[in-house]
């Protein structure tokens, strides 16, 4: 990707935001928008880059949005005739406020589903392309553009508009999931969604500097994707945390994560993402796996047993009970959840396998356990690990 695909890439969602909250019109404006990216490819390389960039491309989408306004008998006496030529590239023309923010919320309306939602911000604030994020989530390219299709008729049958926005992390947590640890498929990561995610979540922070768990968010996704080039075997097998090489870890990510972690625990009220940062960080900090401080991470995963309770915190728990005090301890930590429709038992811990193997339950039951996981999950890679770890205990 040339310079020039990078500055389009980071202005378009700015430039959508500021004509959907002008015209009230989702689809029309990505529409008006796309041709305004279009223009700016053939004239800026020529022309060279305007002073204000994000200015020149809204006056020219503008125009293109009256254009087709325009065309519309029923709009044709609210609109007034402008010049069709693209401006100089250093005309002045101003600049509204970033209304990315309000564009995020809604792609994440609550009218979605969120396969539509994340589906929506990947293309519309993300700047992936269609093709894009259908071989991200492994379905044909007609079928997502009719999800999309969808989404943006489903908006404007609601009639949304732009409101304070709700908890867009959710959604953005969603998308670096699903990239880090791909739910179906022959790879275990996206590393395109992985990377979008952690965009969208940087410039989700420069909208919201304040939030310590918009800074949780990043700090977690930075720190966890540090752990990408040590995750997989050659053959693309999975390969669990404490096996990992760490010499394989991406320091620059580590640092800028451990970074951001120090500086929301001491200055924002601390929440669920900043919890899971700083057990990303415990580790992150541990040269080998042996050296992991796992009562610091027993403690923290307490916090985030009261700040967000689940099967998934409490499993997560156990291993690290386990792994600080023995295995006893560890599956006594398990509790009222075993055995319920909400507990993951041994499938919700692939990654943490060779702890789950000595916990005390009959070697037969948890190679069991093990092959039931294997085939629970769409994941080759996981559905591989779950195996050899099935086929160990006999």
């Amino acid at each position: 990707m040339n310079e020039f695909e990078d500055l389009l890439r980071d202005l378009a969602p700015r430039v959508l935001a500021a004509l959907t909250r002008r015209h009230q019109d989702f689809a029309a404006a990505e529409d008006a928008v796309q041709e305004a990216l279009l223009a700016a490819a053939t004239h800026w390389p020529a022309d060279g880059v305007p002073t204000r960039p994000d200015a020149w491309l809204i006056t020219v989408a503008s125009r293109k949005l009256t254009d087709q306004l325009r065309s519309d008998q029923a709009r044709r006496r609210r609109e007034e005739a402008v010049p069709g030529e693209p401006p100089a590239p250093g005309a002045d023309v101003p600049v509204p406020g970033d209304d990315t923010l309000t564009l995020l919320a809604l792609c994440c309306h609550p009218s979605l589903t969120p396969a539509s939602q994340t589906a929506l911000t990947l293309r519309a604030v993300g700047g992936l392309t269609t093709a894009e994020i259908a071989r991200a989530f492994l379905v044909p390219e007609a079928t997502m553009a009719q999800r999309i299709a969808r989404a943006k008729q489903k908006i404007r049958a609601s009639e949304a508009r732009f409101t304070p926005p709700p908890d867009l992390r959710a959604v953005l947590y969603l998308i670096f999931n699903e990239g880090y640890t791909a739910s179906s498929g022959p790879s275990l990561q996206r590393a395109e969604l992985v990377r979008a995610a952690i965009r969208l979540t940087r410039l989700l922070r420069r909208l919201l500097p304040e939030d310590g768990e918009v800074a949780g968010l990043l700090a977690l996704m930075l720190l966890t994707d540090a752990r990408r080039a040590a995750r997989t075997r050659a053959d693309g097998g999975l390969v669990p945390l404490a096996e990992q090489d760490r010499t394989r870890w991406d320091r620059g990510l580590i640092d800028e994560g451990l970074g951001v972690v120090r500086h929301t625990l001491t200055h924002a009220r601390v929440g669920p993402y900043q919890v899971e940062a700083a057990i990303a960080a415990v580790h992150a900090e541990a040269a080998t796996a042996a050296e992991t401080d796992w009562a610091q991470v027993v403690a923290l995963y307490q916090v985030l047993s009261r700040l967000a309770p689940n099967p998934v915190v409490t499993l997560n728990e156990a291993v690290a009970v386990g792994m600080a005090e023995g295995a006893r301890p560890g599956w006594r930590c398990c509790g009222s959840w075993t055995g319920t429709s909400g507990w993951p038992g041994i499938t919700g811990c692939a990654p943490c396998g060779r702890t789950c193997s000595r916990w005390p339950v009959r070697r037969r039951r948890r190679g069991r356990e093990f092959d039931a996981a294997a085939r629970l999950t769409t994941s080759v890679p996981e559905q591989r690990y779950l195996r050899e770890r099935a086929n160990r205990l006999g």
